[in-house]
């Protein structure tokens, strides 16, 4: 039987804002002035996922400046929850729901941000103590409507979805209550990245909120 910590990481206490820029890093060198260009878009938070060797390090410089709020992602197990949270992690996302994970992160006093595709998914997280879900794959699992559909019995369950968004649907999502943030990977993608294009991941990055009305 699966047993977890009781305390509660809502909404309320996860350090992010309306657009949470969901980054694959390659090359650690690469933090900064990725930092430098999202600061200056505006934004105050960052997830940096655990995809390739860089990302522990990559969080370890970003979380380093002082002026973003560092989250890990695509977190899979208790090892690297714990390690993203050495290297500077105030917050943890899965792509789904792992028991293990949830419970470790509860017991560091770290937010963590769960995957939920279902409403068993979702349940799962309120019984873990949750509030707070990463809604994913978004677009490929029905969108802005299929939040919708999943709010209406779950009303005290916020949602970050993830995946597939773009400038053109951010807003349909963000015009839910159910919805905290959104996480979007196109003002960061990999090419723009490698190609060390800062201004134009600034430009996307003010478009984003722009297409968000604002709120960074």
């Amino acid at each position: 039987m699966v047993t977890y910590v009781t305390n509660v990481h809502g909404s309320e206490q996860l350090p992010v804002g309306r657009v949470l820029p969901v980054v694959v890093l390659d090359d650690a060198r690469h933090a900064d002035p990725l930092g430098d260009a999202l600061v200056k878009g505006g934004l105050t938070a960052v997830e940096v996922t655990l995809r390739t060797a860089a990302g522990l390090d990559a969080i370890a410089a970003l979380a380093a400046r002082g002026d973003l709020t560092v989250g890990a992602g695509t977190v899979l197990t208790v090892e690297q929850a714990e390690r993203a949270i050495g290297a500077g992690a105030r917050f943890v996302v899965t792509p789904g729901f792992a028991p293990a994970v949830v419970r470790a992160c509860q017991q560091a006093g770290v937010p963590v941000v769960p995957g939920a595709a279902t409403a068993t998914e979702i349940q799962m997280a309120l019984d873990a103590g949750l509030n707070v879900v990463k809604f994913f794959p978004a677009q490929q699992l029905g969108g802005a409507a299929m939040i919708k559909a999943l709010a209406a019995p779950f009303r005290d369950v916020r949602f970050i979805p993830t995946g597939g968004i773009t400038a053109a649907v951010i807003a349909d999502y963000l015009a839910l209550p159910a919805v905290l943030a959104v996480g979007a990977s196109w003002m960061v993608s990999a090419d723009l990245i490698a190609g060390e294009q800062w201004d134009e991941i600034t430009a996307r990055t003010r478009e984003a909120l722009a297409a968000a009305g604002g709120a960074a």
